[in-house]
């Protein structure tokens, strides 16, 4: 599918495209737990020892936090708020994303508790805080009412410089509505198949695929084979390193990181440690040649009970500031 050419923000008009953002919105989390309803459709959650897990959270959370700002990462980390309870609070990428030209996504999301999350007024203080403009809504959460869900930036992975849009397919990810978003976007849409160790789809796209200014990493494996080949060869069209990673360091969140921008313009590799540690001596080398900065944090409970990890845990901020206001409230 080519991109629209009925787009509201023709070439012409477009910011110049950057793949990493130097700004990312974080939600601290007041109820942090085990959530039955995505444990269905996500392998990567462990039911939980007793312990108090809101309180671990909350460490790991402000670590990656504190971590990313002294790097040099705009961080806005704001408050879930204590009622209703949303336990994957800290997830705020399924619910929004937020583009170079202005726009806001809103997604559709298929457990009811996580739709909770989705809180317009947390995108007005973080456009208040940051200096940010949002000019245009973009609202997909009608197709929850069919059954069709697209979980942000969970289920898609955006290469912003070549404007592709790649998903793989599982309950969580639908084709129909991704071609929907790219059309309003202007964004091509990529879908594979992908499959975990026990057979069921992968659950996001962004567990088994990041893809950085100057690298891939990808679960090849995981791909259905008849797809294998010719993902590796778009992924690795742009001139990008291919990082294959194996099925049991996905598991490890091994592919679940993302590069980003300190506000001096270096390059900042975020990752969990217990991802980067699964990865061989030469693969971590690789990867860290190809940024300045990696922050490996230990986020081993919100990884373990969230089924999520630090890739999960940002929202990328690409939205354009107002003009004259400086950036402000960040962490």
């Amino acid at each position: 599918m080519s991109p629209s050419t009925s787009s509201p923000f023709p070439p012409g008009r477009r910011p110049q495209a950057t793949q990493c953002a130097d700004a990312v919105l974080m939600l601290r989390p007041s109820a942090f737990g085990w959530n039955a309803q995505t444990a269905v459709t996500n392998r990567f959650q462990v039911p939980p020892p007793p312990c108090n897990l809101q309180s671990r959270a909350i460490v790991e959370f402000d670590r990656l936090a504190d971590a990313l700002a002294v790097a040099g990462v705009e961080v806005h980390a704001l408050a879930d708020r204590a009622e209703p309870p949303c336990p994957d609070a800290l997830f705020p990428n399924n619910w929004v994303s937020l583009h170079a030209d202005g726009t806001a996504v809103l997604y559709p999301m298929l457990a009811p508790n996580r739709r909770l999350e989705r809180r317009p007024e947390l995108l007005a203080e973080l456009a208040q805080r940051g200096g940010f403009r949002i000019e245009r809504l973009l609202d997909l959460t009608h197709h929850e009412l069919g059954g069709r869900f697209l979980e942000g930036t969970g289920s898609v992975v955006f290469d912003h410089v070549s404007r592709e849009a790649y998903a793989c397919l599982s309950p969580r990810s639908d084709a129909a509505v991704l071609h929907e978003l790219c059309e309003e976007i202007d964004y091509e849409p990529v879908v594979f198949n992908a499959t975990g160790p026990a057979g069921a789809p992968v659950y996001h796209t962004n567990v088994m695929l990041a893809i950085g200014a100057r690298f891939v990493v990808v679960c090849a494996d995981a791909v259905d084979a008849a797809q294998r080949q010719a993902l590796l060869e778009r992924l690795g069209a742009g001139g990008r390193h291919v990082e294959t990673i194996d099925a049991a360091q996905m598991a490890s969140f091994a592919g679940n990181l993302l590069e980003l921008r300190s506000r001096a313009g270096g390059s900042v590799l975020a990752v969990s440690g217990r991802g980067f540690e699964s990865l061989a001596p030469a693969a971590r080398e690789r990867l860290a040649a190809c940024v300045e900065t990696v922050v490996a944090m230990p986020v081993s409970t919100i990884e373990s009970t969230g089924g999520g990890s630090v890739r999960c845990m940002l929202a990328e901020v690409f939205l354009p500031r107002a003009t004259g206001l400086p950036a402000s409230g960040a962490v």
